[in-house]
């Protein structure tokens, strides 16, 4: 039976582009009697977000700068569709906090993404962050909107759903307190997880990009390489699950099926499992708590045949321990670490420095940067910047 259209919830995505925001429309277009799209934006690819429009006919798009916005609307006139265009930062708020959309998915890779996410959470949004980098750069802020908005946020890196889907559902913001004993974040290993450090040298932006399980953009795909994703993820999971560094481990798990565990003071520990496929914890999260078809196929256990687990390795990989030691340190450390990350890999794929280079000029940044205090949005923006022009000294 089809739901009656002012019974469906509006969908923002920011950074509908991008594999996640793709991901996103997928999944909402297999559900047309529960949603419908509000708002689409993208920085640079207008291309794609005309051909995003095409289908699915947003009240709003919104781009980077007035060249892109008059591109995309002359190309909309030409159809006859009644879009509006828009541009810019203060666009890209406007879509996330108007009363015209209950659902916003946060998929803008990288800082830039945050003051967005963070309007749709101070407006009491239901809140699907995929931007890690919000609560990574300011978690404090992000929960505190969260909290003052009473916005409900839910997790879309599939570790994090995976978590959040193992956590009892009244478990608060104590996670001993629930009698957990260890948040277990599982890691591909990425493409070099068997390279010695002498192999990694030499490695190419197009074999860091060649992920073995997941489909993902560039960035992303060498935050996987060097295992600076799932620092990022780390510190993450503190903020979204009130849980101390010490409660939370990383173990690699090359099959990347079991998404991540939760373990309990009486040995139980339960795990979330699935193809790894973005659509399933995006359909997770899009319904919650309702369950739907997310287009991903049946897992097959025994196909897969066996599932396998290591310690990851801090020595080859040291960016993971850098995002241990930010998020212990705290203030704005972990902004620092992600600027610094950011401006490095950005100069990686740019073939300015080498693979290994991306972790030594994190350290560099966080052991010179000076730290500021992070009560505000603008302060955490301050921070950033810092974190970027020491990580562009570094480099030239």
């Amino acid at each position: 039976m089809t739901t009656p259209d002012l019974a469906r919830r509006r969908v923002t995505v920011l950074g509908s582009t991008g594999s996640i925001g793709a991901s996103t429309l997928d999944v909402v277009s297999r559900h047309a009697d529960r949603f419908e799209v509000f708002a689409l934006t993208a920085c640079r690819q207008t291309e794609v977000l005309f051909r995003q429009c095409l289908v699915h006919r947003p009240q709003v798009a919104v781009v980077g700068d007035a060249a892109g916005a008059d591109w995309l609307a002359s190309r909309i006139a030409e159809t006859g569709l009644s879009t509006e265009v828009r541009w810019g930062p203060q666009a890209l708020d406007e879509v996330a906090r108007a009363a015209e959309t209950d659902i916003v998915m946060a998929a803008i890779v990288g800082a830039a993404g945050l003051p967005a996410a963070i309007a749709a959470a101070r407006a009491g949004k239901h809140v699907l962050l995929a931007n890690k980098e919000a609560l990574v750069v300011s978690g404090q802020l992000f929960m505190d909107a969260v909290a003052e908005g009473g916005a409900r946020l839910l997790p879309i890196d599939s570790e994090h759903n995976a978590v959040f889907q193992a956590l009892p559902g009244n478990y608060g913001r104590d996670p001993k307190a629930a009698g957990v004993r260890r948040i277990l974040l599982t890691a591909s290993g990425g493409p070099f997880r068997r390279r010695s450090l002498h192999e990694l040298e030499g490695v190419t932006p197009e074999e860091a990009c060649a992920h073995p399980n997941w489909v993902m953009g560039r960035k992303i795909s060498v935050d996987s390489a060097t295992m600076m994703n799932k620092g990022l993820e780390v510190i993450e999971a503190h903020w979204l699950f009130g849980a101390a560094p010490d409660l939370i481990q990383v173990v690699v798990h090359p099959q990347s099926v079991i998404h991540s565990m939760v373990e309990y003071a009486d040995g139980s520990v339960l795990a979330q499992l699935g193809n790894p496929d973005m659509r399933t914890p995006i359909a997770h999260a899009l319904a919650y708590p309702d369950r739907i078809e997310s287009g991903v196929a049946p897992l097959d256990l025994c196909a897969i045949g066996q599932l396998n687990f290591e310690a990851p390795d801090y020595v080859r990989f040291p960016c993971l321990d850098l995002a241990y030691e930010a998020l212990r340190e705290g203030g704005s450390a972990p902004a620092l670490l992600n600027a610094a990350n950011e401006v490095a890999v950005a100069a990686f794929l740019n073939h300015e420095i080498p693979f290994l280079a991306i972790p030594r000029v994190i350290r560099r940044v966080l052991e010179r940067a000076e730290r500021i205090a992070v009560s505000t949005l603008d302060a955490v923006l301050e921070a950033d910047a810092i974190g970027r022009r020491w990580a562009s000294s570094l480099l030239h």
